[in-house]
């Protein structure tokens, strides 16, 4: 196995928390609202985290300058941006370029994905079932619920559920709107990428190329920071070829971080406005080590089980959870905040009411610490 995580004390600049933490929300377009248009950003951030519908829609009122819930949904209805499974075998939105080129990308991961489901679908020709499936999905888009049954009618000896993960795995399935609209309701129903967007996959981009678009907006990060993005594996062979062009630090640990030369590293007492995060924003989950985000006494405390909590960033790290209920946003920091900073939250939780719910009326309350 490559070892991924190299030590290179004493050998690069120094890097410590404060200063890839800084790096890292400069990136994220966490350190003050980024005047780019929705698809600009979509891109840049090579997606967004959506397990839900509304995770992508906080996380871009966090960063976007002058952002309306309705300019991503008005992306997904016209077909410029989609929800389907890319990295680390999640659902993402995607801008429709990076669906039809990123998704070939992982389509390694899909097919490793499909290991553990290998009894379900003993004597079940994968290559029959993906055109089965395509031709199904092509005709009428169709829940996994009739994606099952009709696949079940073909191979009844086979289970039920594997046989709709392989047919996810096998091909690249977008969630067809309504579903993933600001305001709108409506089921997963899935069809190709290539149906719904009217044109064909693309090559999948070479790894050196995805290395560098996440540098550009995760980085600096070792190896094995990128193959935690990715749910890809061997991207250290990408590392090397890219040495020369890129810049090398250590962190506090001494491992290896990969950085693009002229990107923006801030000066680590850069300040960072408090930030209102979804459930599974990118930004906590796209580093193998997440200390640049997550205090060490914080680890653990924005999950529960499979289920995932809004985060607040306080001074760039994770320090609190948030909700909204009927008629209040509910902070509930992890420390006592000082005035101060509680004005700074206040504020901030402010905006975010009125670029996600304008019209609408909320208290703003702070729950009890959490210890």
């Amino acid at each position: 196995m490559t070892n991924t995580k190299r030590s290179v004390t004493g050998t690069a600049p120094l890097l410590g928390t404060r200063a890839l933490n800084r790096a890292t929300l400069d990136r994220q377009l966490l350190l003050r609202p980024a005047p780019l248009s929705v698809a600009a950003a979509v891109e840049h951030l090579v997606g967004l985290q959506a397990q839900n519908v509304k995770p992508p829609y906080y996380a871009l009122a966090a960063r976007l300058d002058g952002f309306a819930p309705e300019a991503l949904s008005r992306l997904m209805a016209d077909r410029e941006a989609v929800r389907i499974v890319t990295m680390r075998s999640t659902i993402h939105t995607h801008t429709a370029d990076d669906c039809l080129s990123l998704r070939p990308l992982v389509q390694p991961a899909r097919d490793r994905e499909l290991v553990t489901f290998r009894k379900g679908l003993a004597g079940v020709d994968l290559d029959r079932l993906a055109a089965i499936a395509r031709d199904l999905v092509e005709a009428e888009p169709r829940t996994m619920t009739q994606l099952r049954e009709a696949l079940i009618r073909e191979w009844p000896d086979a289970e039920p559920q594997a046989l709709a993960v392989a047919a996810r795995c096998r091909l690249p399935l977008v969630q067809v709107t309504p579903r993933g609209l600001w305001g709108r309701s409506g089921q997963v129903r899935l069809t190709t990428a290539e149906h719904w967007l009217g044109r064909p996959a693309q090559p999948a981009p070479a790894p050196d190329a995805v290395v560098l678009r996440y540098l550009a907006a995760f980085g600096p990060a070792s190896v094995r920071d990128m193959q935690a993005w990715a749910g890809m594996t061997r991207l250290r062979d990408a590392s090397e070829r890219l040495r020369p062009r890129l810049v090398t630090f250590r962190d506090e640990t001494g491992v290896e971080l990969f950085d693009l030369p002229d990107a923006p590293r801030p000066d680590p007492e850069t300040p960072a406005p408090p930030r209102f995060l979804p459930e599974f924003d990118n930004l906590l989950l796209s580093h193998a080590d997440r200390t640049r985000v997550v205090p060490p006494e914080h680890r653990g405390r924005s999950w529960q089980g499979n289920l995932a909590h809004r985060t607040l960033l306080v001074d760039g790290f994770l320090a609190g959870l948030w909700r909204l209920e009927e008629d209040a946003l509910v902070i509930e920091p992890f420390e006592r905040l000082t005035r101060a900073r509680r004005n700074e939250v206040t504020t901030e939780g402010e905006r975010m009411l009125r670029v996600m719910h304008p019209g609408s009326s909320y208290d703003i309350r702070f729950g009890v610490v959490r210890g």
